[in-house]
């Protein structure tokens, strides 16, 4: 039996706190800063483009949902800046918050948690195609804003070479594309050579 409408609507006002979740990536070339309910839903639409590009078998439903909830966990922990050094436990307290919106008397999704906890994992073929495009996206919104995001946090070039290093394996194109960009904006001083 489906949620009563009250606990229902609840639920949907709590997804909706995801909105409120600032980014610290700049959207339309340094317009304003983006909010984690954009960032999922650029993401769920890039990774079914992505999938349909690559003419390959993946279960797309299945990635557009692992998309859609995988930054569901800052409603209650926040976002955690790809550079920041507590970037290795973010995923303890985000993990934390989707058991609690699991467990939301509204939430009529059957294996939220675990879905969450897959797309954490990355191990699945939709869970790597998800962390590639999910590292691409603020990337690109750095090139087309001339590194605003890069140049307000003082990132450096080794920085970005590190968080995005897992790429290589999981799709070289797409890695030697990123490759271009960082050298192209090392040249024009949007992020430090270092």
């Amino acid at each position: 039996m489906p949620p009563a409408m009250p606990e229902l609507t609840n639920f949907f006002i709590h997804l909706d706190e995801l909105k409120a979740v600032q980014r610290r990536t700049y959207i339309r070339g340094g317009e304003r800063r983006e909010n984690s309910a954009e960032h999922s839903w650029h993401l769920a639409m890039a990774c079914w483009a992505y999938a349909e590009a690559l003419d390959d078998s993946f279960d797309v439903d299945k990635l557009i949902k692992l998309a859609l909830l995988h930054d569901l966990g800052e409603i209650g922990a926040g976002d955690t800046f790809l550079y920041s050094p507590n970037r290795g436990t973010a995923h303890l307290k985000e993990r934390e918050s989707v058991a609690g919106t699991a467990g939301h008397p509204g939430n009529s999704i059957p294996g939220l948690l675990e879905l969450w906890d897959e797309q954490e994992a990355g191990r699945s073929k939709e869970a790597k195609l998800l962390k590639v495009v999910d590292r691409l996206l603020p990337f690109l919104h750095n090139v087309t804003s001339e590194g605003r995001a890069w140049r307000d946090n003082g990132i450096h070039k080794d920085q970005v070479l590190k968080m995005h290093s897992f790429i290589e394996d999981e799709s070289p194109e797409v890695w030697g594309w990123l490759r271009s960009k960082i050298d192209l904006a090392v040249e024009e001083g949007w992020l430090d050579a270092s």
